[in-house]
């Protein structure tokens, strides 16, 4: 799994040991960043697809594939810079584009198996503050939809999973309710137990993913209401 050296990934890959797993690989930019001893350290990055097809190659043992690594730069549509959207970009979907097009053929070698895609409530909704994050996010869970189409034909199956804040170094500085990254490992892997396509960790995710089908009406009025009265305030 990708990043599962703090956070989401780490209560992750904690998880995945604790039913089980048989071996659970850290892809990381840094294996001096992995300190749990269980866990295999693998040198990856994401935005590299020469490593990444290196690395899948060597992985020839893989069934489960979590892509859990993300970046955010919090900025309006106006205040964004390009290389931050770049950035998020290049690890949140062309990351994601990237370890699928790797690890597909391993998965399908292996009976299948599965991708976990850890994506966010801003998949679906445009938060004024994350816009490029959002951007990102919802490349992402459309990417992962098609993914999951083409992949059933390999019997490999994708869960997307979607939660709003949760308590990771990503959302240290906002003063938002958050939870717990294990509530997140819990609700991914139940979902993938289950053979359900989503799995939605928080009511925000269930909330938004039913307002969808009139997001003008039912979202967006409150989100507005909100940034202005942050940007008064």
């Amino acid at each position: 799994m990708t990043g599962a050296n703090r956070g989401i990934g780490k209560a992750v890959a904690e998880a995945l040991l604790a039913r089980g797993a048989a071996k659970v690989y850290a892809g990381v930019r840094d294996v001096d960043s992995v300190t749990d001893p269980r866990l295999v350290a693998v040198e990856l990055d994401i935005t590299n697809a020469a490593q990444v097809l290196a690395v899948a190659e060597s992985l020839g043992d893989v069934s489960l594939v979590v892509n859990n690594a993300g970046i955010g730069n919090p900025a309006t549509p106006l205040t964004a810079t390009l290389a931050d959207a770049r950035a998020e970009l290049e690890v949140n979907y062309l990351g994601l584009v990237s370890m699928t097009q790797a690890f597909a053929p391993v998965l399908a070698a292996n009976h299948g198996g599965a991708f976990i895609n850890v994506l966010s409530v801003v998949s679906w909704v445009a938060m004024p503050n994350l816009a490029t994050y959002s951007a990102s996010k919802s490349a992402a869970w459309s990417f992962t939809n098609a993914a999951r189409v083409v992949l059933k034909r390999h019997g490999t199956q994708v869960v997307a999973v979607h939660v709003g804040f949760v308590d990771t170094d990503l959302t240290a500085g906002l003063d938002v309710e958050k939870i717990a990254p294990q509530a997140v490992a819990t609700s991914a892997l139940d979902a993938l137990e289950q053979g359900r396509a989503e799995a939605l960790v928080d009511d925000l995710s269930a909330n938004i993913k039913a307002g969808l089908h009139d997001d003008q009406n039912l979202i967006y009025p409150a989100i507005e209401e909100q940034f202005n009265a942050a940007a008064v305030s």
